[in-house]
Parts: C-alpha cells; sequence; structure tokens
C-alpha cells in the first residue's frame, strides 16, 4: 500500500475512533462539538482545501464542492455526527477506487516486468554487464538461464525453452535454436545462448511494447465522454435544485427553514456523481488491463469501445491468415537448369527484405556474389528488376512480365509464383508457398458467431491462391492482386458503405500501415509485424494468433456491458435517492450510505473487467451485444 493510502487510512480510523467517543453517555455539549469539529477537520480538511482552490479556479460545480457546502451546512443546523459522517464515508469511497485503481494499473504493469536490466557482452572471455541501451546493432550477447533477453536477435549458438508468456499471453514454453530469431523480453528457461542483435534497445520489440502500455488510455471511449457531458450539466443543476428545495417551500407553503435546508443538504450529499465519475474509466481501464495480460495491446479506451461494434473485418493474407513462412515448393524452367534459374532469381531478390524473397534465397542454398548485381529496381507491388552480369532480369508477377514485354507461362501448382525474364526472354516460374495458420478457419466462424456481419480478405497475391485459402477458412469476400493503393481505396469506400459500424482491419506488412491507419480499428500482428504496421494500429497482437481478435471482441463487449450496468445502476439509484431525500423519507446517514454504497457497488462491478479468462463465444451462438 503506498504512502497516501496509509496516511488515508490513518485519518478514517482516527475520525471513526473521535466520532465514536461523541456517543459516550453524558458528554458535556461542548466536548461533542469539538470531538466532531477535530474530526471533521481531520477526515475532510483535504477536501475543503480543494473546493476552495477550485473556486478560486472558478471551478465550483465538483465533487468536493458539494461535500463542503454539504457538510458545512450540516454544522450550521447543528448535525455535526451526519457532517463527520459525510465526509468518512466519502474518504473510505475514494480509498476503495483508490485501491481498486492500483489493482487495476498493477495487470497493465506486469507488463514492465520485462523491461530486461542488463545485457551481458562476453570480453577477454568473460562476462561484462552493460545497460541494453549501450549495446549497438550486431554486437554478440550471451544469454544464461533465468535471464530476460534483453535486445532482438537471432540465436548463432545454443539451444533452449523460451517463456513468452508475459509478451504474447501463451503459458506454453517455446523451443529455440541456432538459426531462430528471438524477441526481447522473453525469459531464457534451460540453455546458455549467444544471440547477434538485430535492433537497438530503443527499436527492440520489449521497449515498443513498454511504449504502448505506459500511453495506453489516452484517448477517451464515447461512454466516457458521455459521463464528463453529463456531470457538467448534472452537477450545477442539483444545486440549483437543492437551493430551490431549500428556499422555495417555506415561502410558499410556510414550512420550516431548518428543515427544508437539511432536506436540501441531503439532496446534495446523494447527488455526488462518485459512482458514475469513478467506475466508468475504472472499467475501461480494467478492460485494458484484462486484454494486456492475454498478448492483446490495446491502445486507448475509445478503441476497446469500438471493437465491441465491429460488424466488418478484413484482413491481409500473408502473415495474417497464412503463417507467412514462404517456401519454394516448385521450379520449372525452361532455357537454363532449375538451379540456375533458382539461382538467378536469388541473386535478383538478394537486397529484398520480402519474405518471398527470403525463401527463394534459401532454396539457392549457396552464397550468393552480390557483386554481380550492379544495378536494383524494386518495383511496388510486381517484384524486382537486377542487372545481372550485364544482363536485365525480372523476378516478379505477371504485371512485371508484362513490363518486361514477355508472355509468362501458366503454373500447374497453387501459389505464389515468382516468374523470371532475362533481356525480355521467359525462363521460367518458381512457385511459392505459404502455409495457412491453424486457427485462422476457427477465428472466421467465431468472428461469425460473435456477431460479425462481413469478412474480406484482401491479397496482393494471385487470384487462384487468394481463392484457395479464402474456400479452406469460410471467409465470405477476397479480392486479389491488389496493390497497396488499392487497398487503402477498397477500405476507404468499405467505409462509406458502413459509416454506421466501425471496420477493422488486420495485418501485418509494411504495406499494411495506411490500411491499418486508414480503418476505424487497425490491428497488427506484432511479433512478426512490420515496425510501421505495429506504430499505425490501434490494437496490437502480440502472439500473431487471430483468434486474439475474437477474444478481444469479447473483452470489448464484456467491459462496455459492465460500463452500461454501471451507468443505469448509478444513475437509477442516485433519482430513486434524491426524490426520496426531497420528500423527507432518508435522513442524513441514508444519504451517505446511498452515496459511498453506490459508489463502492459500481468499484467492484467495474473490477470484474479485469477477469476475462473463458470469454471465447461457442461456435453457432451469438453474443454480440
Amino acid at each position: 500500500m503506498e504512502k497516501e493510502q496509509k496516511i488515508k487510512v490513518i485519518r478514517i480510523i482516527t475520525s471513526i475512533v473521535l466520532l465514536m467517543a461523541t456517543y459516550i453517555p453524558a458528554i458535556p455539549e461542548e466536548i461533542h462539538i469539538g470531538l466532531c469539529a477535530i474530526a471533521y477537520v481531520i477526515i475532510g480538511a483535504d477536501i475543503v482545501y480543494a473546493a476552495l482552490r477550485n473556486l478560486c479556479k472558478g471551478q465550483f460545480l465538483g465533487e468536493s464542492f458539494l461535500m463542503t457546502i454539504a457538510t458545512v451546512g450540516a454544522f450550521v443546523i447543528g448535525e455535526y455526527p451526519e457532517a463527520v459522517a459525510v465526509m468518512m464515508f466519502y474518504q473510505i469511497g475514494e480509498l476503495f477506487s483508490d485501491i481498486a485503481v492500483e489493482r487495476s494499473r498493477a495487470s497493465i504493469a506486469a507488463l514492465m516486468d520485462i523491461r530486461p536490466d542488463y545485457a551481458n557482452i562476453e570480453k577477454e572471455g568473460s562476462l561484462t554487464r552493460v545497460s541494453p541501451s549501450d549495446v549497438p546493432v550486431g554486437s554478440i550477447i550471451v544469454v544464461k538461464p533465468g535471464e530476460k533477453i534483453p535486445l532482438d536477435g537471432k540465436i548463432i549458438s545454443g539451444s533452449t525453452t523460451l517463456d513468452t508468456a508475459a509478451l504474447t499471453g501463451e503459458s506454453l514454453p517455446r523451443e529455440v535454436s541456432e538459426g531462430d530469431t528471438v524477441i526481447s523480453g522473453s525469459l531464457n528457461l534451460t540453455g546458455v545462448l549467444h544471440i547477434r542483435t538485430s535492433a537497438t534497445f530503443g527499436e527492440s520489440t520489449v521497449a515498443k511494447i513498454l511504449d504502448l502500455v505506459e500511453n495506453a488510455d489516452t484517448g477517451k471511449a464515447k461512454s466516457e465522454k458521455f459521463i464528463t457531458r453529463f456531470a457538467r450539466y448534472y452537477t450545477p443543476a442539483v444545486v440549483a435544485v437543492a437551493a430551490l428545495l431549500a428556499l422555495v417551500p417555506p415561502l410558499i407553503v410556510g414550512g420550516e427553514w431548518l428543515v427544508w435546508l437539511n432536506r436540501s443538504l441531503i439532496f446534495l450529499v446523494i447527488s455526488c456523481p462518485c459512482a458514475l465519475v469513478v467506475s466508468v474509466p475504472l472499467t475501461f481501464f480494467g478492460g485494458i488491463g484484462g486484454a494486456s495480460r492475454k498478448g492483446i495491446l490495446v491502445k486507448s479506451s475509445n478503441y476497446l469501445e469500438m471493437m465491441a461494434h465491429i460488424k466488418t473485418v478484413v484482413f491481409d493474407k500473408t502473415g495474417t491468415l497464412t503463417e507467412g513462412n514462404f517456401s519454394v515448393t516448385a521450379v520449372y524452367s525452361q532455357m537454363m537448369s532449375e538451379h540456375e534459374l533458382i539461382e538467378l532469381a536469388a541473386l535478383a531478390e538478394s537486397f529484398s527484405d520480402h519474405p518471398l524473397s527470403a525463401s527463394i534465397r534459401d532454396a539457392c542454398n549457396l552464397p550468393l556474389d552480390k557483386t554481380r548485381v550492379t544495378g536494383y529496381e524494386n518495383i511496388a507491388g510486381e517484384g524486382v528488376m537486377a542487372i545481372i552480369d550485364n544482363r536485365k532480369v525480372y523476378a516478379g508477377n505477371e504485371k512485371l512480365m508484362s513490363r518486361a514485354g514477355v508472355s509468362p507461362q501458366s503454373s500447374k501448382k497453387i501459389g505464389t509464383i515468382v516468374h523470371v525474364a532475362v533481356d525480355s526472354v521467359y525462363m521460367g516460374h518458381i512457385v511459392v508457398s505459404d502455409n495457412l495458420k491453424p486457427q485462422s478457419a476457427e477465428t472466421i466462424a467465431r468472428l461469425k458467431a460473435s456477431g460479425v456481419g462481413k469478412t474480406i480478405m484482401l491479397t496482393g497475391d494471385r487470384s487462384d491462391v487468394a481463392k484457395d485459402i479464402a474456400g479452406k477458412v469460410s471467409i465470405d469476400e477476397f479480392h486479389a492482386e491488389l496493390l497497396p493503393i488499392d487497398k487503402v481505396r477498397f477500405v476507404e469506400a468499405l467505409r462509406k458503405e458502413h459509416a454506421r459500424s466501425p471496420i477493422a482491419f488486420v495485418g501485418d506488412g509494411i504495406n499494411d500501415a495506411p490500411v491499418i491507419k486508414l480503418a476505424d480499428i487497425g490491428i497488427a500482428m506484432g511479433a512478426v509485424g512490420s515496425d510501421a504496421a505495429i506504430e499505425a494500429a490501434d490494437i496490437v497482437l502480440m502472439n500473431d494468433n487471430p483468434m486474439n481478435i475474437v477474444e478481444g471482441m469479447m473483452i470489448a463487449r464484456k467491459t462496455l456491458s459492465i460500463v452500461k450496468q454501471n451507468i443505469v445502476f448509478a444513475i437509477g439509484i442516485k433519482l430513486l435517492m434524491l426524490l426520496l431525500g426531497a420528500l423527507g423519507v432518508v435522513n442524513m446517514w441514508a444519504a451517505v450510505f446511498a452515496d459511498v454504497g453506490v459508489t463502492i457497488l459500481a468499484i467492484l462491478n467495474a473490477l470484474r473487467s479485469m477477469r476475462v479468462s473463458n470469454v471465447l463465444p461457442h461456435i453457432g451462438r451469438s453474443t454480440s451485444v
């Protein structure tokens, strides 16, 4: 417990003891008033100070102002214990709120434990600990069992089991060995690893995650904005009604001034909107925290709320519905051997970071002499053109072949086809295939069971490949052979067509970043996704499992359901108690319990948003809100 909370607990206990002392039989009136005054100062001085400070700023209609005028008024009419009780129970409610927020924040802050404290650099046969931020790209670091991997990189020697639960939400350890890529923040469980770093600490996975977490919840959801607007009109309205309640009845019907003043003060105490002001943001905060434990990073509460209303989900294909791990599955050559065709394509692709290029280089399985390449051009959406041994080599799709002035051969096998032409002469093609993610088909089925009306796949791949994937996952609609700008235009048109419900786009590549940014909700695959896609996204899936989209929707819907429950419950009870207070049915004690009780119940209900296990729907049963 933090120091401020401990002090608040001591103040509450002290005020309770002093308040109980006022009920000692035959205590003199002066001592009774004195004990109440001391208790009031101990428990309420900070509230009165906040009211006066806000008053000087022109902000005189906040909670502290309502509490101050209600309790000072109670002192004026001689209701001393009630004045202390109002402040005391208000502080108890605030304490519950602080503890709840701290608990919710802890669920998000648990991710901070992935921050590595040091990196081991081997120097002269011994290990030296340095700050991860001081390790340049390309350095060799050593990670021993029980240590966190401090920087992204590739294993150059060693094998081990990694615990990635803090990053991805997956409890199953992951086996890695020489040649595998590892991400910072993972916990090394068994073996010693030598890793060649591929990024500085500032650009590493762990740093990006921490930045997302630390800057989460910077945008307000519509429900939170409603509460802000509601309080702006509600607070002055209840102050005006309380004033009328104190003045009008005595003037019109001749009632006793003290009776109606007491009722107006009770009215003010009941009117405090603590339950709404505290519970609604807390619920969204808890939902974001619960999602983070599942490896779903939500950048702000407004995206969490929008996710609850998704009716259309648009997917990229490669790396989103498929593994993104390409391999050469067939080679069809003419005028040269298959090996020569692969070597020529590998040289042409030697400067490209595209997964297709990497798969062709891997299939070559020979060292590439890049000095043979004297010119290179990447043609977006088509392929590459390179000058190799003074010959112009084209490697790419049919559009590139048209640019080269050749007619490509049709392929007998379904897959991504890389055609190769040399000096406007067609040389053959290479078939590269990508495996479907095992969760993709079930993801689409569960989305439909959850009330999503339409699922769409966009890809730059060939139509036959797109049709094959779409059929396997039962996606509603697909569009193939698209350039990045075509995807942007498609999503723009889709947003106009479905203006009343948010459109989600899920992607992972750098060419997906503009579409992710354009969509109402941009979702990026975080583990293998490009930096640009993750930065542009509103939601990041750290384990690259498309099923997390469904789980994120269910968390969002559960969170929003709790928000609605709290709003209806708090406003309903407030209106009832305000009516009873105005009629004189309830006294100051009942008003206090009504205010604080509703706040505490709303807070406890809000904490349910952090418990997000077993939220996935059963296929065939709609769980939409």
